[in-house]
């Protein structure tokens, strides 16, 4: 995992940790250039949105980078994407209920 770099000097999406080179494609692909409109934003649409714009359905781990890059910029603590794993399943499976 990168370095954890304070929020306030963040100026590209690839300083975030677990954000890589396609996830930032991705951001683009969702007129999502600066860290810091990632704030407030929902990971589960965002992840939605993704796969609308692009007309496939993207591997589920997408959805724990989008939540571990906002929850990040948000003022979480850095943590690998997949901590975030859990949090995903149980959403999508009270989301299906």
């Amino acid at each position: 995992m990168k370095p954890e770099i304070p929020r306030a000097q963040i100026k590209s999406l690839l300083e975030i940790p677990n954000v890589g080179k396609a996830c930032v494609a991705d951001f683009a692909l969702l007129e999502i250039r600066l860290p810091q409109e990632l704030i407030g934003r929902d990971p589960y649409d965002l992840y939605d949105e993704l796969c609308l714009v692009t007309g496939v359905r993207h591997d589920p781990c997408v959805y724990d980078v989008f939540i571990s890059a906002i929850r990040y910029m948000e003022g979480a603590p850095a943590m690998p994407w997949w901590n975030y794993t859990a949090e995903r399943k149980a959403h999508l499976l009270a989301k299906a209920k």
